[in-house]
């Protein structure tokens, strides 16, 4: 019996890509002792773009979460996901970087994730260096597509180029649930000749319906290690679900390294989270042939429907992602992937908007066309757009420019001064000063960590509600009477 590894991607991929980020840390703790007692190979738990949203949607702090969490799961490595760019859609300077680093290490994060949007092999070996002078240990994603440019051999070659790197793994990633059953036969066997001694994980999603399948035509070729999420937070546009692929390897002879039972819980927890709040509960999804078209990321497809809305042109969601399938073309086939697949997304639109293609240009694309999110991209697209593009007024304006590089004490001095933290500096840079000030200012939830509502909270609720004068509320034998009184002078 073949041993089979799991990393968990509940708490990061996992609540991204259905719930869209807004799993509180409250919500998070009861579990994570749980989690840890499971034998996962490592717990997926953030990524920058956590940041932004915890602090001013959430009033949550992302250091805080790691520190807990960490105590809580002491067996589990908590891995963290990197991009070329800290700040995803912006360029972010080394030494930001460098200290936001250096910060999850001192929180409590041991791993981390390293993707780069283009697979440029010099990004990764940038990042595979400051990863490890911080002390992280690297899983060097290979990012998968589908185009004219993402062939056998164009993999092949990468492969070959991250084993040479020494990250400590390499992750055939398939953000876009873009891989079949037939590509993963042709393309695993060449990631996994390639990686030589390297251990290669796999990771796909489910948009297509098809990441299950997938995950078990990369094990049956000798892929030993995946990465799953527990439901409700599972299927959908999210990863696959750790019991279907436990489940279904034991079938085929292989044994899964975890506890399942001690896993059954977890998933209960969320399931209550998820009814208790409203959100949604991941479930396998129908093929859909147009994905391999437009290729748009679920989460992204639900951003461009509230942007047509907003100028009432939702009726015309179909048009805009064809627009995409053009647009990409253009752009040389980029991988669709933050941050292209937001440069194209939003390009798309933006000509389906105005009625002409390519009348208004976002400022990224410009960049991206004078090269300055790589030469490689500018040179691969159509160089009749390109020459349209750098004739623009504002490209000109841009030519010259090229990202500051601020020390991290210059950077210091633009968030507050000397006396700021580096953990609130981080916060700062991401959130914003009023923004971090109102997180800490911020109440903290009453509401149970369980996932349900403790009776002394309840009660403490209904306490608070003025306009009733009575309540009763009765269950079986228990009877809950409350009523308010008036006390008169005398």
């Amino acid at each position: 019996m073949k041993p089979l590894h799991f990393v968990d991607t509940t708490l990061r991929d996992g609540h991204m890509s259905l719930w869209a980020g807004a799993m509180r840390t409250d919500m998070m703790l009861p579990v994570a002792a749980q989690i840890d007692r499971v034998g996962f190979q490592a717990m997926e738990i953030i990524s920058t773009s956590f940041f932004k949203k915890m602090v001013r949607e959430l009033r949550d702090d992302p250091w805080e979460r790691l520190r807990r969490v960490a105590a809580l799961a002491p067996r589990t490595p908590l891995r963290a996901i990197l991009g070329r760019y800290v700040a995803a859609f912006e360029f972010t300077p080394k030494s930001v970087t460098d200290l936001w680093l250096e910060r999850l290490v001192a929180n409590g994060v041991r791993q981390v994730r390293i993707s780069d949007c283009s697979n440029t092999v010099s990004v990764w070996e940038r990042l595979v260096g400051d990863s490890r002078r911080m002390g992280l240990k690297s899983i060097l994603n290979l990012i998968f597509s589908v185009s004219p440019v993402h062939t056998d051999d164009y993999y092949a070659k990468l492969a070959r180029a991250a084993a040479k790197l020494g990250a400590d793994r390499i992750c055939l990633k398939d953000p876009g649930g873009l891989l079949t059953p037939d590509r993963t036969r042709t393309l695993a066997p060449i990631v996994l000749r390639e990686a030589g001694k390297v251990p290669v994980e796999l990771h796909t999603h489910c948009n297509t319906g098809l990441g299950p399948l997938c995950v078990l035509e990369a094990i049956k070729l000798g892929v030993q290690i995946v990465n799953t999420g527990t439901p409700p937070l599972a299927n959908g546009s999210g990863n696959p679900s750790v019991f279907n692929v436990a489940e279904n390897a034991k079938a085929l002879g292989f044994t899964p390294t975890i506890d399942l039972e001690a896993l059954r819980p977890v998933s209960a927890h969320f399931a209550q989270i998820a009814k208790r709040e409203g959100l949604p509960i991941g479930t396998p999804l129908e093929y859909t042939e147009s994905h391999y078209t437009h290729q748009v990321p679920g989460g992204m497809i639900s951003n461009l429907r509230h942007q047509l809305a907003q100028v009432k042109m939702q009726d015309r969601l179909a048009e805009v992602l064809e627009e995409t399938a053009r647009v990409r073309e253009d752009f040389g086939y980029p991988i669709m992937v933050t941050p292209y697949s937001q440069f194209v997304g939003v390009q798309a639109a933006m000509n389906v908007i105005l009625g002409e293609r390519y009348k208004q240009i976002s400022d990224q694309v410009i960049q991206y066309a004078l090269g300055l999110w790589g030469e490689a991209e500018s040179a691969a697209m159509n160089p009749n757009l390109r020459d349209r593009i750098l004739s623009c007024a504002r490209a000109k304006e841009l030519a010259g420019w090229r990202p500051p590089e601020p020390s991290i004490d210059a950077v210091r001095q633009n968030f507050g001064g000397p006396g700021v933290s580096d953990d609130d500096l981080m916060l700062r840079y991401f959130a914003g000063i009023e923004e971090v000030a109102a997180m800490r200012a911020a109440p903290r939830s009453g509401r149970a960590v369980d996932g349900r509502l403790p009776l002394l909270t309840l009660i403490n609720e209904l306490a608070n509600k003025t306009r009733f004068s009575q309540i009763k509320i009765e269950k079986g034998e228990l009877v809950l009477h409350m009523a308010r009184y008036v006390q008169t002078g005398g």
